[in-house]
């Protein structure tokens, strides 16, 4: 018999009996704020989850920095959240999910690692002393088309002839979850675990897999995201970011259509007029041509000819 994964299926109890359990999506303002803003534990599983960490060198505790250590992001329409943290080894983290992708936000994230990196020396540091810092960026677009079965991408200061030469002391990492598949990624247990939450987990979702519920860290964060967890104007501020969103997406949408037709409708009025342009120069050089053509059989010399009409004489010849 073919085995069968099993499947967590959660309800509450109430005064008429079991209710099934709902959940809100993640990737919303809101939640991710709740399960990586609020909960150290789960951010700290998180961060030692996708970066890329060396043996012993993984997270053991870490600090959000306060509100006003936080500087204006200057595209906040487009980021959810943005989390930053220090851990115990003074090493700092940002954190941020973007719900759609154009090429200023890779700027924007090295602009933000930089200058989360840049920071005054206290009296009696070196630079050596500068702290590490990392940039994860949640993408739930497609950032990078160009490398269709890639989600992870590690950007660091290299060598452009030896790439193996990096510079260390900032690293900017994009995840981008349409591309994820749990296939994509393994010995990284933890790191499918949470991009599965991330990717599975929204108002559609009725069953909890047991491999996901049987973590505690990934168990914690469903238990975060259920609908009954929030006030009705927590919910209304919920739909109100995905009704915004997906009006967003649909003026940008609209943009690149009323774009694509006006340049589309350009090319054809400028293709046209190249026609028109291109067919009169062939009619006066046919016309040349034809007039060279009757000169020659009447006798006239290749030379007055060619003087006559601005042909050359090895083009009369071949005539």
């Amino acid at each position: 018999m073919e085995k069968q994964e099993k499947v967590c299926i959660f309800a509450k109890n109430n005064k008429k009996g079991f209710i099934m359990a709902k959940y809100l999506d993640p990737k919303a303002d809101l939640t991710f704020k709740k399960v990586f803003g609020e909960q150290k534990d789960l951010l700290q599983s998180f961060l030692n989850a996708v970066l890329p960490l060396k043996e012993g060198t993984e997270i053991e505790s870490l600090e959000y920095l306060s509100p006003e250590m936080v500087p204006e992001n200057p595209a906040k329409k487009y980021s959810i959240v943005d989390v930053r943290c220090t851990d115990n080894h003074n090493r700092q983290f940002i954190v941020e999910m973007q719900m759609y992708w154009t090429e200023d936000f890779l700027q924007r994230a090295l602009f933000n690692t930089s200058k989360a990196y840049v920071r005054p020396l206290e009296k009696g540091e070196g630079y050596d002393e500068q702290r590490q810092v990392y940039c994860v960026s949640i993408i739930n677009d497609i950032a990078f088309p160009n490398l269709k079965d890639e989600f992870y991408h590690r950007y660091v200061p290299a060598n452009i002839e030896h790439p193996e030469n990096t510079i260390k002391g900032f690293e900017t990492i994009f995840l981008e979850l349409p591309k994820f598949r749990p296939s994509n990624v393994s010995d990284k247990k933890m790191m499918v675990l949470w991009l599965r939450f991330l990717t599975e987990i929204n108002e559609q979702t009725k069953e909890i897999p047991a491999e996901m519920m049987e973590n505690e860290y990934i168990s914690k964060a469903v238990g975060i995201v259920e609908q009954s967890a929030y006030t009705d104007a927590q919910r209304m501020a919920y739909d109100k970011f995905w009704d915004e969103i997906v009006s967003e997406r649909t003026l940008m949408k609209g943009y690149f259509r009323q774009g694509h037709a006006e340049g589309h409708a350009q090319g054809r009025a400028e293709g046209r007029a190249e026609g028109i342009k291109e067919g009169i120069k062939e009619g006066i050089k046919e016309g040349i041509t034809k007039t060279a053509l009757n000169m020659k059989k009447e006798g006239l010399a290749v030379s007055l000819i060619a003087k006559m009409t601005g042909l050359s004489e090895e083009e009369i010849n071949d005539l």
